[in-house]
Order: structure tokens, then C-alpha cells, then sequence
């Protein structure tokens, strides 16, 4: 009698326990189908149109590692791509996180009207690109732009930002650092958790500002600062947006040609699609291959209270 009920209550317990996964599935059914249909499928679709070549008219054709073969012997443009990329992210990530940590330090002093400064310094971030690309084409225009206008003003010559292939990066590098926006809030909350206390210990072993900046903000602040460092390299690898507003055609002498742009070129203007999957796949494995390096080395730099 007993083992029949022990039997009885753990089959009742197994139905229970279907009931719940069957509901607890239903209920994340759209997920799981929009994670199917907008997701994996794309994703896997695109891995095999990276072995195809494909135009969006025929069916495609399975090429093997063809367009790959092409990208690094055959393609002239992807090598000045390649540069023109390394050369924007490997400036800008670490120049928008070293620009952002210091204005949030700032911020977070008690400098008179800091919630307006605040306000200010996060406008940037949330003003659309295209009206970010219209001001900033005001802005540096050679002929009527207001910088040049000013620099005419003071009697100096003008300076062609974006006409000149040596400006231009730095132009969209320092377009980069205004918007820092988001990167400045994640730092004040990371300024705002040290503890006083250990100021206060510092004051009394008589350590002076930069003292307590290094051996106090810094180490604490030292999570905050990886997640905007991963960010900004992997937001300048998809840069897209600034560079194709400002500059449709790639700027003087496809100065201002970023991966992304070649790539959205090869699919919707040579209609290169087989090719351009291609170009994502890369994309992707250098991100993950970066974002993975950079989380294998935090633990030698990075802080994490409660580590022992």
C-alpha cells in the first residue's frame, strides 16, 4: 500500500511537472518563435550565403570559401577598408573612455550647477544621427561652416575637415568623443558606489588628489571602465551611421570608407550578397574574438569588490 501511493504521488508529481513546462513554454512561445524565425534562421542563412555567390535575383550558387579568398587576395578596396577601421576604432574607443571617465569625474565634484553640466554632457547621446550629422556638416563646412567662419574671424585660414583624407578621421573621431554621453552616466554611477570611507582612510595616511584618484576611483571604477571599453571597440567596428551621412561616397580618397559601409555597399549597391555575408561573418569573429581576450585579461586589471 505504501509503495502504491509513493508510485501514485510521484507520477502526479511528474504530471505536475509537464503541466508547468508545457505553460511555462507556452508562455515564452513568442520568444522562442521570434528567436527562430529573426534570429538563428538569418543567422544561419547568412553562413550559407557566405559560401554562395548570390545577388538577390538568381538562386544562389555554393562557391566554398571563394568570397573569403577574394576578400584578402583579390579585393583592392578591402585592405584600405581594413586600415581605414583599425585606424578609427583603435583611436576612438580608447579616446571616448578615457574623455568620458574624466568629464564623469568632473561631473561628480561639487562644481556649481553640476545637474545642469550633467544634463548637458548627456544630451549628445540621445540626439538622433542624422540631426548629430547636420549640425556637425554646419559645423566644419569649408565654405560656410560656423568653425571656419570663426577661424576667418581671427584672421586664420580655413581648415578643410571634410575634404582634406587627413582630417577626416580625426573629424569622426572627435564626433565620437562628444557623444559620450551613456559612457558618462555608467562612470557617475560607478564614481558615486566608492565608498567615502576609504577617502577618509586615505585623508588620514595623508594621501593627497592624485593618490586617491589612482589607488581609490580608479581600481573600483575598473568594471565600469571594461564594459565601456568592450562597447566602444565593438560600436567603432559597426560604426555606420556618422561616416555614411557625412560622407555618402567615402569620403576624399575613400578616407571615410569604414567596414560596415563596404559592406553595405557590396549588398545593396553591387548586390554582392553572398560577398557581404562574408564580410559579417568576419566582422563577427574579430568582435568575438576581441570581446573574449578583453574578459580573459580583466582579471589581471580588473577590480570586483568583494574579491579577496
Amino acid at each position: 500500500m505504501a509503495s502504491q501511493s509513493i508510485k501514485r504521488r510521484s507520477t502526479s508529481e511528474m504530471t505536475m511537472q509537464r503541466r508547468n513546462l508545457l505553460l511555462g513554454l507556452m508562455f515564452v512561445s513568442p520568444w522562442i518563435l521570434g528567436f527562430l524565425s529573426l534570429t538563428l534562421w538569418p543567422l544561419l542563412s547568412s553562413l550559407y550565403f557566405a559560401m554562395t555567390r548570390y545577388d538577390l535575383i538568381r538562386a544562389p550558387v555554393f562557391i566554398g570559401f571563394d568570397n573569403f579568398r577574394e576578400l584578402f587576395t583579390e579585393d583592392a578596396d578591402f585592405g584600405l577598408v581594413i586600415r581605414n577601421t583599425l585606424i578609427y576604432v583603435g583611436l576612438s574607443a580608447p579616446l571616448g573612455v578615457i574623455t568620458a571617465f574624466l568629464m564623469a569625474t568632473l561631473l561628480n565634484t561639487r562644481v556649481v550647477g553640476r545637474s545642469w553640466f550633467r544634463a548637458v554632457f548627456f544630451f549628445p547621446s540621445i540626439v538622433p544621427a542624422v540631426v548629430t550629422a547636420a549640425i556637425w556638416q554646419f559645423l566644419l563646412n569649408i565654405q560656410y561652416g560656423a568653425v571656419n567662419g570663426f577661424l576667418q574671424q581671427m584672421g586664420w585660414q580655413t581648415v578643410p575637415f571634410l575634404s582634406n583624407p587627413s582630417l577626416v578621421k580625426p573629424s569622426l573621431i572627435a564626433i565620437h568623443i562628444w557623444a559620450q554621453g551613456s559612457a558618462i552616466v555608467i562612470f557617475l554611477a560607478s564614481l558615486q558606489d566608492v565608498p567615502r570611507m576609504l577617502y577618509e582612510a586615505a585623508t588620514v595616511d595623508g594621501a593627497n588628489a592624485w593618490q586617491k584618484f589612482w589607488n581609490i576611483t580608479l581600481p573600483i571604477c575598473t568594471p565600469a571602465i571594461l564594459y565601456n571599453t568592450v562597447i566602444a571597440f565593438i560600436a567603432g567596428f559597426q560604426n555606420f551611421t556618422m561616416p555614411w551621412l557625412l560622407f555618402g561616397n567615402g569620403g576624399p580618397s575613400k578616407s571615410a570608407e569604414m567596414y560596415t559601409m563596404f559592406m553595405y555597399r557590396n549588398a545593396f549597391t553591387y548586390l554582392r550578397m553572398g560577398k557581404a555575408s562574408a564580410l559579417a561573418w568576419l566582422l563577427f569573429i574579430v568582435i568575438v574574438v576581441f570581446t573574449v581576450i578583453m574578459f580573459r585579461t580583466s582579471a589581471r586589471w580588473v577590480y570586483y569588490g568583494g574579491e579577496k
